[in-house]
């Protein structure tokens, strides 16, 4: 029976970890996300609204440090000049899966620390409207997740190229892609986010709060994504960003970009 060479055996080996630690990356970030959805929606133990309490300033300024971590992780480790640096030191079939455990962890340190701010900014007591709230905070978070799949879900959370990575094949891109909401707005995946934000029945300062920065960071760095796709597609980007606006549905791409950036 003919041995596999050393280095054979040590390349499988290292592509098969490479599929565990994808694989668990995934499993935090799936996770992450429901707790997520739980600490806005307030139906976790510690959330938006029910955390640890402090000092109204230093709640303000702990919770801004928090959400400004995350937008931080978040810009900087997407960013095409910063992922070129950072493939010389992770390998790039687990760069994706990298980003994202970083991700969920941030998420995580967030959840732990946050501060609450208890105080009622809005109670929405008339039950048809409160209900109508609720769907829309449901509506937002099935927006997110559809959108995901909507491009390609596996390989945005990285297990794509670790399991490409494993079969020895190359992880090609699928690419720039304009499927179902991706025709109605350029960014449904942050339009179903700001919708779960802002749809609160009851909203406290906390929540208020977080909405608020996750909103300026959320639309700034829409800027920037958006810079980065024109230098990367160009004329092709230019003509769909004239068709389709950012993220408000039906509005014209010059009226959308002059509200939101």
């Amino acid at each position: 029976m003919r041995r596999r060479p050393a280095g054979a055996q040590g390349r499988t080996m290292n592509r098969s970890l490479a599929v565990v630690y994808g694989t668990l990356s995934y499993t935090l970030f799936l996770v992450v996300f429901l707790y997520l959805i739980g600490f806005v929606g307030g139906f976790v133990p510690r959330s938006v609204d029910e955390a640890v309490a402090a000092p109204v300033g230093w709640a303000v300024l702990i919770d801004v440090a928090l959400v400004t971590v995350f937008a931080l992780q978040h810009s900087v480790m997407a960013r095409p000049a910063f992922k070129k640096w950072w493939t010389r030191i992770v390998p790039a079939p687990i760069e994706r899966s990298t980003y994202v455990l970083a991700a969920s962890l941030v998420l995580v340190v967030m959840f732990w620390q946050w501060r609450e701010l208890p105080t009622v900014v809005w109670d929405v007591t008339w039950q048809p409207a409160r209900l109508g709230l609720w769907a829309l905070f449901w509506l937002g978070w099935a927006t997110v997740l559809a959108s995901t799949f909507m491009i390609n879900h596996f390989e945005l959370f990285g297990l794509k190229q670790v399991f490409a990575n494993w079969r020895a094949r190359p992880s090609v891109e699928t690419g720039f892609r304009t499927t179902l909401l991706y025709r109605v707005v350029r960014h449904p995946l942050m339009l179903g986010f700001l919708i779960a934000f802002w749809a609160a029945p009851t909203m406290t300062a906390g929540h208020l709060l977080f909405a608020a920065v996750m909103t300026g960071y959320i639309l700034l760095a829409l800027q920037i994504e958006e810079h980065d796709l024109m230098a990367a597609l160009g004329s092709h980007y230019a003509e769909y960003r004239k068709r389709v606006p950012m993220l408000i549905p039906g509005l014209r791409r010059r009226d959308t970009d002059m509200m939101v950036g």
